[in-house]
Parts: structure tokens; C-alpha cells; sequence
């Protein structure tokens, strides 16, 4: 009784209650004598012990009973947000296509992936996660699985699906630690799942000199004064890094991101500490020219979309991606756009790529990177800019997903319980609403009620156990049970309050009187309510 009183008592909830409900509760009951109840004794003593009961479950039962009523609506609200998020998640949609966007979660591409349709017909079900939370088996026959194990909301989820498409938006590879998603690229490949940019290329761009290499080729192509190309140094170990034609110059160590693993070396000393530097690393390197910059040149294309970003440095960081700097969106020249179109080629074509240039206090431009994919969106247009790769994606999807539907639907995540997986993977369970009989109703109580009501049977053949209702019917009957109400087997409303008391579980709702409007129906509900649980606190 104790465990009841703190777990359902709240100081706020008058506010929870409807319109016209607290009058209600506070009009007083008929007076009613219960010779079941009434125990033998002088007259007076039984006057007394009655106006005792009859206020304490006033007072006591008024304010259980409205804390019990908003823990009710709370835990509705609860067990429908619950069974909607299984229901997502377990993609009910009938032939929707699943979509696996690999990015951090600082972008929720379900929203911007919303109200989208593959064939004009097929929803699309994102399922959105960091390389480091992703694992997969795929077999050389074509079948494949995707598993997803990861942290939300303080709760482990755990996914299995078949993704008909992939949107790649993080760095498949990186030297800093757990950096390295090469071996879920190649199972996603090895799976032949298509994809934006296409995974051969997402695994081409896990090295930048590889990278640098096929932009030495379109600069033979076009020549220096089409395609500025950066001269540049590789070293594949340290052993070879004894000098450099000029200084200052850059000093890229390995495959890194974000102006990490970038050096400025001023001179013949400082280059030879870095090769003792590149020696622990055990990895490539580069050098090129320190260009004194005026500012730096991005240019992005998405699908058919091109933008230009002028970006000069604040904070006096020769780096300028790191540090303050201020970023401007310039116009589109012809020159910008054929550099992006020639990158775009490599690798048998880029969906979306960005080239990044620098103009030197000399005026002259030099190209120096080219980003795929997981390019970072920058500027104040980054949410047109995920419109755009919605579209782009979704016009990808039109030519590679066949127009059939999914062979199978996500497996819902480990923390739902056992019965609301089982009733949720059909569409037909999935329309039903939580607090009413569904579809498998004639099949048997469902497993957690099933408990409640073999105990209700049982506890209809003990003597001695009867409902309020019975109580007030009958002439006289044995005394009853020091537990009240609580093992009633009776259909009276006060049993409803018994399976919520006793399992937190949503009951059946009797039907309401023909004659009674919808609020005198709510408010006898209450009623009765108040009623079972005054005799509960009396006692």
C-alpha cells in the first residue's frame, strides 16, 4: 500500500484533469449501508467507525484516485509512443524501401528523407548510424545483412535489416584511432548494394595520394593554365624524406582530416625532424609548397547543383579551416565549374564531390584537394544543401531499386519486449490501436494478461471473496476478504483499476450506456474508481 501511495502520488495533478471532473469528485456519494460490511457491535461504535471510513476515502481516495488517473494517461501515452516507434521501426509500411545513410547523428536525415517516394509509390525507411556502429555478413550469392548495435537515448539498440540503397557521409577512413571502416566498405560492396557516392569510389578516396594521383592525370589532360594543380612530393616512407626542391612548404602525414597531420616546415632542420616524426607513424607522406594564401576557393557540386564559398582567415591561421575565418558564397564562374566537372569524372563518376583551391597574395590559383561524399556542408544554406542530396538520391534509387517490394522488413530493436514484437511485424497488428482488442484477441489473452485473469478465476471459487458489486446485490454473504477489492472477479469497472494497479497494463473498457453523454459516462467511470479505491485505503 505504501509502494502505491509514493509511486502514484503527485502534488501536480489537479492540473491533469479534465474540465468539470473536480466537481464531480467533489459532489458526495448517496449515502449506502453495506450489511456485508457493517460488523456486529453497539449502534454508536458502528456510527462512528462508519464516519471514519467515509472520510478518510473522501480525502485519501479523491487525491489517489486523480494521481491514479494522470499515472493512467501517462502510461497510455507511453505504450502509444512505444508501439509507433516499434511499428517505424519495424517498417510496417507495406514494400517500403530501406535506405542506410552512414553519418553521425547530428543530422536526422529521417526528416529530411520525409514524405519521399522511390517509384512514385515506395516509402522510404532511413536507418541512419556511424561506420563504428555498423557490421554486416554478405554472401557471394547476393544475400546479405546489415547489423546496426548502438547507443540512443541512453538505451542499446540493436537493428538487422537489408538496405536497398546507401548514402555515405563520413570518412571511410582516418589514421586517427578507430579511424579505419574500410572493411565494412567492401562489404557493402561485396553485397552490390548501390549507392551515393558508389562505394568503388568511397574505398578510392581512403587515400589522398591515390586521390592526388588520378588529378595529376586531369592536369596532363588539360594543362597548367585550365587545371592549377599544386605541385606536390609523395614519399612512401620516411627513409626517402632527406630533402625538398624549396621551403617553406606542407608536410601531410598519412590520411588525415581537418587540418590534422599538417606541418609547415620552414627549413632543412625542421624537415629532418619531421622524418623522425613520419618514422613512428609508419605510414606515406607528401610535401608541396607553402602558398601564402589571400583566401581559399570552395567549389561542391550536388548532382546538378553547383556552389562557391570564398573562405579567409580571421584568426591569422595559415590553416584556414581551422581557427576563425569568414565564409562568403560567391558566383559561379565557368572556370569554377569545369574544375568540379573534371574531378567529378574519376572514379567512374561522383554524385557529389567538392574542389578545394587556394588564391595566393601572387593571383594565381592552385587546386589542392578534391572531397567526395562525406564532404562537410558549410555555409547558410546547408539545409537546401540536404534537400539536394535527398533528390539526388532518390533519383539514384529510381534507376538502381528494382520496382518490387523489400524481400524483408527491419527486425525491431533488443529492448521491445517479447509481445509487442510479435503482434507489431503485420500490418494488420500494427493498425490496431494499443487499448483496444486487436486481431489476436480469439487467438487468447495476451501474455501479460493472461496472468490476471487465471488468477481472477481462480479466486472466483474461494469463499469468502466477493466484488463491491456483488456485495451491495445480495442479502448477506460471509465476511469479506482483508485484501478488498484487489482479487475481485466480478466485471466491475473497479476490476479495471485492479489489472492497471496490479500490471500497469491498458484494460478493456466497458461499454458506456446509450443514455449517458460522453463526459457522464467519464465522470461515473470515477466514480466508481473513487469508490474501489476508498474501500482499499479504509481498510
Amino acid at each position: 500500500m505504501n509502494y502505491l501511495r509514493r509511486r502514484l502520488s503527485d502534488s501536480n495533478f489537479m492540473s491533469n484533469l479534465p474540465n468539470g471532473y473536480m466537481t464531480d469528485l467533489q459532489r458526495p456519494d448517496p449515502p449506502q449501508q453495506d450489511p456485508a460490511i457493517v460488523s456486529p457491535g453497539p449502534p454508536e461504535r458502528r456510527m462512528s467507525t462508519n464516519q471514519q471510513s467515509e472520510g478518510t476515502g473522501s480525502g485519501a481516495g479523491a487525491g489517489f484516485l486523480s494521481s491514479f488517473t494522470k499515472a493512467v494517461k501517462q502510461t497510455t501515452a507511453a505504450v502509444a509512443e512505444k508501439v509507433t516507434e516499434v511499428a517505424d521501426k519495424a517498417g510496417v509500411a507495406s514494400g517500403a524501401k530501406i535506405l542506410l545513410v552512414i553519418d553521425d547523428q547530428q543530422t536526422d536525415w529521417v526528416k529530411v528523407f520525409k514524405g519521399k517516394k522511390v517509384h512514385g509509390e515506395f516509402d522510404i525507411k532511413v536507418e541512419q548510424a556511424d561506420f563504428s556502429e555498423i557490421n554486416l555478413i554478405a554472401h557471394a550469392t547476393g544475400a546479405y545483412s546489415v547489423d546496426i548495435e548502438a547507443i540512443r537515448n541512453e538505451t542499446k539498440v540493436t537493428k538487422c535489416f537489408r538496405p536497398d540503397f546507401v548514402l555515405v557521409r563520413q570518412h571511410a577512413f582516418s589514421m586517427a584511432k578507430n579511424g579505419d571502416h574500410r572493411h565494412i566498405v567492401i562489404g557493402l560492396q561485396y553485397a552490390g548494394l548501390p549507392g551515393v557516392n558508389s562505394l568503388h569510389s568511397v574505398y578510392n578516396f581512403c587515400d589522398k595520394p591515390w586521390v592526388f594521383a588520378n588529378m595529376v592525370r586531369l592536369y596532363k589532360q588539360l594543362g597548367p593554365e585550365e587545371f592549377p594543380l599544386i605541385e606536390q612530393v609523395y614519399y612512401p616512407n620516411h627513409r626517402e624524406m632527406i630533402t625538398t626542391p624549396g621551403f617553406p612548404v606542407v608536410v601531410k602525414m598519412g590520411h588525415a582530416h581537418s587540418g590534422m597531420g599538417k606541418v609547415k616546415v620552414d627549413n632543412q632542420y625542421d624537415f629532418q625532424d619531421i622524418a623522425s616524426v613520419v618514422a613512428l607513424t609508419k605510414t606515406y607522406a607528401t610535401s608541396e609548397p607553402f602558398i601564402d594564401a589571400k583566401y581559399d576557393v570552395r567549389i561542391q557540386k550536388i548532382g546538378d547543383n553547383y556552389k562557391a564559398y570564398m573562405r579567409t582567415s580571421i584568426s591569422g591561421n595559415w590553416k584556414t579551416n581551422t581557427g576563425s575565418a569568414m565564409l562568403e558564397q560567391i558566383a559561379m564562374s565557368d572556370r569554377y565549374r569545369m574544375w568540379v566537372d573534371s574531378c567529378s569524372e574519376v572514379f567512374g563518376g561522383l554524385d557529389m564531390c567538392a574542389v578545394e583551391a587556394l588564391h595566393g597574395k601572387d593571383g594565381k590559383d592552385y587546386i589542392i584537394e578534391v572531397v567526395g561524399c562525406s564532404m562537410p556542408l558549410i555555409g547558410d544554406q546547408q539545409d537546401e544543401d540536404r534537400a539536394q542530396i535527398a533528390e539526388l538520391v532518390v533519383s539514384k534509387m529510381n534507376q538502381t531499386v528494382p520496382h518490387i517490394a523489400s524481400p524483408s522488413p527491419v527486425r525491431p530493436t533488443a529492448a521491445q519486449p517479447a509481445q509487442v514484437t510479435d503482434t507489431l511485424l503485420t500490418p494488420a497488428a500494427a493498425e490496431t490501436p494499443p487499448w483496444r482488442p486487436g486481431p489476436e484477441a480469439h487467438r487468447g489473452p495476451a501474455p501479460a494478461e493472461a496472468p490476471a485473469k487465471a488468477r481472477s478465476a481462480r479466486q472466483a471459487t474461494v469463499p469468502g471473496r466477493r466484488s463491491p458489486g456483488s456485495t451491495a446485490a445480495e442479502g448477506s454473504s460471509p465476511a469479506r476478504s482483508p485484501r478488498g477489492p484487489y482479487y475481485s472477479a466480478a466485471p466491475h469497472p473497479s476490476t479495471e483499476s485492479q489489472s492497471l494497479t496490479n500490471a500497469f497494463n491498458i484494460p478493456e473498457t466497458p461499454a458506456p450506456q446509450a443514455s449517458l453523454s460522453q463526459d457522464e459516462v467519464k465522470a461515473e467511470t470515477i466514480r466508481n474508481l473513487r469508490k474501489s479505491f476508498a474501500s482499499l485505503f479504509s481498510d
